[in-house]
């Protein structure tokens, strides 16, 4: 990535003031390098076997899962008063290799991203890789695709001419997914059509971690020059939207938009792509 200036942030009428998109800022990032895709069960799997690395969710011996892909025999075993929301499930056992608790696996979703990793886990597997994650500066140029100020990767229209071009929720949230791009939890990490830069699913799919701490207030008034966030904080910046994203709860899944959780945070739906210094 060759890196440059570009419109960061958003005004969005349809965004969150509250979550910090806007204002508009002007931004420069150096040149970079970043993955293509998010990092895949196969790639993760390929880190853990060389370093027996544990997940924080193996450790804490749980993770919250979507409330339609958990078994209903598992369903009957969940404490309730754990919930962080209706649709999300506190599942014993469900890590990224059993994303959907005991029973289930990646064997046949070994080009997914890996989720359940939390922001720590996603460090450790950088520091293997001699990577690291990308600023939210950098994610967001990255994700452009090189399109000034547009709502998604591609444009404006979510679906133009009727075609799915990225992984979220259709149907009735949190109760009636119809599936109609073709899935109901996370789809491959090269699935639909690449950005300008060659980047895949930017739009969608999983969250995923930026280096950043986060603050809705911050980027007022943060330097120009490769902006990476406030010096501290207690949640780190995702970016991109899920599989979970619907317009009528959670919109953003729109590149200027963003999100947060803390370090230690693990779900269904969130992974991370990786990104070097040029």
């Amino acid at each position: 990535m060759r890196g440059g200036e570009f419109l960061m942030g958003t005004d969005d009428p349809r965004g969150f003031p509250s979550d910090g998109e806007g204002p508009v800022r002007r931004v420069r990032v150096d040149p970079f390098f970043i993955g293509k895709c998010a990092v895949t069960n196969a790639e993760f799997e390929e880190f853990t076997r060389q370093t027996a690395y544990l997940t924080e969710a193996e450790r804490f011996g749980w993770s919250f899962v979507f409330h339609l892909l958990v078994p209903p025999e598992l369903q009957s075993q969940v404490d309730q008063a754990a919930l962080i929301a209706p649709w999300w499930l506190k599942v014993d056992g469900a890590f990224w290799k059993s994303p959907e608790g005991p029973g289930s696996n990646v064997i046949d979703r070994p080009d997914h991203p890996v989720v359940h990793v939390t922001w720590n886990d996603a460090v450790a597997y950088c520091e293997w890789s001699g990577a690291r994650l990308p600023t939210e500066a950098e994610w967001e140029f990255a994700a452009r695709g090189g399109l000034e100020q547009r709502r998604f990767p591609w444009g404006d229209d979510l679906e133009p001419d009727g075609e799915h071009r990225c992984n979220v929720w259709q149907g009735d949230f949190p109760d009636r997914n119809t599936e109609a791009d073709g899935y109901i939890s996370t789809a491959p990490a090269r699935s639909y059509r690449a950005n300008g830069f060659g980047l895949f699913n930017t739009s969608g799919n999983v969250w995923e971690w930026c280096a950043d701490w986060f603050s809705p207030g911050y980027d007022r008034s943060a330097p120009r020059d490769n902006p990476a966030g406030p010096s501290s904080g207690s949640a780190r910046v995702m970016k991109g939207g899920s599989y979970l994203c619907h317009d009528s709860y959670c919109n953003r899944y729109r590149v200027g938009a963003r999100s947060s959780n803390t370090p230690d945070s693990s779900t269904g739906n969130t992974g991370f792509r990786i990104a070097r210094s040029a």
